[in-house]
């Protein structure tokens, strides 16, 4: 059985998560902690999961993955901003655990120009924190970048450095198409690439988004599937690679109201992959 989910609104109380991504077909879901664009997080002991476990069991849902915020670097020279970023991402982990998760995908930052060689050793050591600092159940997973001037791991070999310098069973990474396809990654060959530097063992999520700009734009803007610039052939061919067959997907596009992924799109994903 595949893992098909997509990023959904968690407002009202988690278990609106899981009836709004059963709703539209899914088996797997990932949403927010609290509102991306803000630090303000609700108190842990606050937070109500009894209804969403037993709506998990109902449904026989699989992975329940968390989005941390985008206002998060761990790049940052200003102290302010980098202590907010540990804390918020020590917070996640903290939720994962307590939702019986599978990860928290987190945009690691922006180096602001001083180049990956001048923050990855802080950067290394900040996650090693957050680690030492989490639950024995949580799971940091890095996510691949769109090429944009300065971001974090848009390069793939910039995981692979941190896998190597963080030895932890708690890291893992989140490989995005639309991501990959912005910064120079074509479908149809990016496996071998993943393969080259050993990083399918500690995959453990994708996120399946078309493109709307060209291939190694740098751009990041996800596009409903099948509507962008990633064939449709080239989805097939890497979703049904071997190394794929169990890692959960989930999407993160538009949706074709605007208002985020539907049913429609789940249905073209689910074409993909069967």
């Amino acid at each position: 059985m595949r893992y098909i989910g997509a990023h959904v609104s968690a407002s009202g109380g988690l278990e609106k998560a899981v009836e709004r991504a059963k709703a539209i077909g899914c088996n797997s879901l990932q949403l927010f902690s609290g509102s991306p664009r803000v630090w303000k997080r609700k108190d842990l002991d606050q937070v109500e999961t009894s209804k969403m476990f037993s709506l998990r069991d109902e449904y026989n849902f699989g992975p329940v993955f968390t989005h941390s915020l985008y206002l998060v670097n761990l790049a940052s020279p200003n102290p302010e901003l980098l202590e907010k970023s540990l804390r918020v991402l020590k917070y996640d982990m903290a939720f994962d655990s307590k939702i019986k998760g599978s990860g928290i995908v987190v945009h690691l930052g922006s180096h602001l120009g001083a180049g990956w060689e001048a923050v990855r050793d802080d950067v290394a050591a900040h996650i090693s924190e957050i680690l030492k600092d989490s639950p024995d159940d949580a799971t940091f997973l890095i996510e691949n970048s769109a090429g944009q001037k300065g971001k974090l791991c848009s390069n793939l070999e910039e995981i692979k450095w941190l896998f190597d310098h963080i030895s932890s069973p708690k890291l893992g990474w989140c490989f995005d198409t639309c991501h990959a396809h912005a910064a120079g990654y074509d479908l149809l060959t990016v496996g071998d690439e993943i393969s080259r530097l050993g990083l399918w063992k500690d995959l453990k999520c994708i996120h399946v988004n078309d493109s709307r700009d060209d291939f190694d734009s740098g751009r990041d803007r996800h596009e409903n599937l099948g509507k962008g610039n990633i064939a449709e052939a080239d989805f097939k061919h890497f979703l049904n690679l071997p190394e794929v067959a169990e890692i959960p997907m989930i999407l993160e596009v538009p949706g074709l109201d605007g208002n985020g992924p539907d049913a429609p799109n789940i249905e073209v994903l689910k074409s993909y992959v069967e």
